[in-house]
């Protein structure tokens, strides 16, 4: 019977420090999507307005001063407030109907207490890389 006991009293399974650490683990890779996730989704459609707006200034022949206006006009309809087209983009090509321009910012996300994660955005937009 001593045998038995022992037997039955082995541990099977998981133990509670690797449930403890893959819970961190969870819980650090759940805080990681939810502080990049943002960024990486305003990106797309800061990029897809960008191109848009780029697309309709070159159809319509407007300068480089009337395409930031158009910007900050776009930009204030989608409520993004404290973005301005002077911060995100510069011009690669400022003829009218010819307007390029090149995306490169940063947004920064709060990780963990003093811990930022910051998330750099750059790319060249012209009208031909829009569909």
């Amino acid at each position: 019977m001593p045998q038995q006991l022992t037997g039955l009293s082995s541990q099977r399974g998981s133990g509670v420090t690797s449930i403890v650490l893959l819970l961190i683990i969870i819980v650090i890779a759940g805080k990681l999507v939810i502080a990049i996730m943002p960024a990486q989704v305003g990106d797309y459609q800061l990029s897809k307005t960008l191109g848009t707006q780029l697309k309709e200034a070159n159809n319509n022949g407007e300068t480089a001063k009337q395409f930031v206006e158009r910007v900050n006009r776009q930009l204030s309809i989608n409520a993004d407030y404290d973005t301005t087209a002077e911060e995100v983009f510069t011009f690669t090509n400022k003829q009218p109907g010819q307007l390029a321009i090149y995306k490169d910012y940063d947004k920064t996300s709060n990780f963990f207490g003093n811990v930022d994660i910051v998330n750099r955005f750059e790319g060249e937009i012209n009208a031909a890389s829009v569909e």
